[in-house]
């Protein structure tokens, strides 16, 4: 048996086999035959949703050819691309997503299945672009959904966290390929947490990065342009002096707030033009573990601001900025933005530090402002929490009960949600 990790390091897992198919037809007798199945991507969920010991299954490897709709506002694509492969094929053809998150080594379905999100005031999740799904069954048979196939199944499938099946294709939207100008400058806090919502709401993308113990904050915008350029490689903050704040942080955690505000005091603007594929994400390669909610869009500052204090007042060693987005509602079953336009407030820790208690308390201050969690990053919703939180919670299990009625695709940590 070999072993699996995520991304950080802080999921671990030893199923019993590990395959990557390369037609469906292997694909369909790989599932057919496991007792467990789960699906893994990139591994950037930070919860054990792809914890397994029975069968971990990679699809990087199950390709097929891009369809474009003959309107060219859809595309169906291959469910275990990574987002990068896709959106660089999408280029070649003309052809953008009309939003993406600030990395994409995801696949495509891991992405949609867990609600991965970018930022834009009008602009939804990855999983509101999805128009139909492929899904290998338990069974290893084949069912296709949609609004008009199988819609109860699609509703659920939209955002699935992997329980109705593997996904193999995707139908989502796409617009015209086109260009965006990144934009990137030093503001004041407190005139951040005044203006942002006027700010935000006049462009296309606005969100800030804010160490928890500086006064200034990293403000990104990106809006569309005719410009030329080259977009180089890009990153929010310069990775190199990070890095070493977040070791000397780690053994010297009196020094993390000063570290913050020199590194704030050094750091310049800047900012870049090029394809949106490649302008949307930032390299990510200092590792971290990550929380984060989604809260009522007003809400928002507020609870960002409590959360900062408090970790102020205490003397908490936190050595990553907070991200903070807009991202637009949705009417998806088990989207934490399905109750309308979204703040959403992403906390980090570097990997080898303590978290768990820092993330429990900031949950409770998160919750109390109406949050509810990102499906892949740390939280501790039992399934009273999730009941009281989706009313549609029931309704996606009864849908997986009739999909996988043997529980397949469950791991530990799902069925205890949605058994």
């Amino acid at each position: 048996m070999t072993g699996w990790s995520n991304w950080s390091g802080s999921v671990r897992s030893t199923p019993t086999q590990m395959a990557r198919p390369q037609t469906e037809a292997e694909l369909s007798r790989l599932v057919a035959e496991a007792a467990k199945v789960r699906v893994v991507g990139a591994g950037h969920s930070f919860m054990p949703l792809c914890e397994t010991d029975g069968l971990l299954l990679n699809l990087e490897d199950l390709d097929s050819p891009i369809e474009v709709a003959p309107d060219r506002k859809t595309v169906t694509a291959p469910a275990g691309w990574s987002l990068k492969k896709l959106t660089a094929a999408l280029w070649d053809l003309g052809l953008s997503l009309p939003n993406q998150g600030d990395v994409n080594p995801q696949s495509l379905a891991g992405a949609l299945a867990t609600g991965t999100h970018g930022t834009g005031k009008d602009l939804g999740s990855l999983a509101t672009f999805a128009h139909g799904f492929r899904l290998v069954q338990a069974d290893g048979s084949a069912v296709e959904c949609s609004r008009t196939e199988n819609p109860e199944l699609f509703e659920a499938q939209r955002l699935s966290l992997g329980l109705f099946g593997v996904a193999t294709r995707i139908t989502v939207d796409v617009l015209p390929a086109y260009r965006l100008e990144e934009r990137i400058e030093k503001k004041p806090l407190a005139w951040t947490l005044e203006a942002f919502p006027e700010f935000a709401a006049q462009r296309r993308h606005a969100e800030f990065f804010v160490f928890p113990y500086a006064d200034t904050v990293i403000l990104k915008t990106l809006e569309p342009t005719d410009l030329p350029g080259d977009p180089g490689s890009g990153t929010d903050i310069s990775e190199a002096p990070f890095r070493v704040a977040c070791q000397i942080g780690q053994a010297l955690p009196a020094l993390i707030g000063p570290l913050q505000r020199l590194m704030m005091q050094l750091s310049t603007g800047g900012g870049r033009v090029g394809p949106a594929h490649l302008i949307f994400p930032s390299e990510r390669t200092i590792r971290f573990e990550e929380m984060e909610y989604e809260l009522p869009r007003e809400a928002g500052l507020p609870a960002l601001s409590e959360v900062i204090g408090w970790i102020r007042r205490k003397r908490l060693p936190v050595a990553f900025p907070f991200e903070f987005r807009w991202a637009a509602g949705d009417d998806i079953w088990m989207s934490p933005f399905n109750l309308g336009p979204g703040a959403s407030i992403s906390m980090h820790q570097y990997a080898p530090m303590a978290w768990r208690a820092l993330f429990a308390e900031a949950e409770a201050i998160f919750r109390s402002h109406g949050g509810r969690p990102h499906w892949a990053k740390r939280h501790t919703l039992t399934r009273t929490d999730v009941d009281a939180l989706y009313p549609m919670a029931e309704r996606f299990r009864r849908v997986r009960r009739t999909a996988d009625p043997g529980g397949k695709f469950l791991n530990p940590h799902l069925a205890e949600l949605f058994s």
